[in-house]
C-alpha cells in the first residue's frame, strides 16, 4: 500500500532541501504513519489501517466507526 493516511487522506509532500549557498535539491517530506488494529464494536471484528498521528486523534475525538465511515465515503478505505 502506499504511504497515505486512510482516515485523513494525508500524504507525501514534495519540497526543496536548501543549501547554505542557496542550492537547491528535491526532497519528500513522509507522513507519520502507524498501522493500527482497530475493534469495530458494530461488526464485531478488528480492522487493521494505516493512520497518521492527526487520524488518530480523529479516531479519538469521534470513534472508531465514525472515522471509517467518513474514510469509505472520501474513497480512501476499500
Amino acid at each position: 500500500m502506499s504511504k497515505i493516511c486512510q482516515i485523513t487522506g494525508k500524504k507525501r509532500l514534495v519540497g526543496n532541501n536548501v543549501s547554505h549557498a542557496n542550492n537547491k535539491t528535491k526532497r519528500t517530506f513522509e507522513v507519520n504513519l502507524f498501522t493500527k488494529k482497530f475493534f469495530m464494536p458494530e461488526a464485531g471484528e478488528w480492522i487493521t489501517l494505516k493512520v497518521s498521528a492527526h487520524g488518530l486523534k480523529t479516531i479519538n475525538k469521534v470513534g472508531v466507526d465514525e472515522a471509517v465511515r467518513r474514510g469509505r465515503k472520501e474513497g480512501l478505505i476499500k
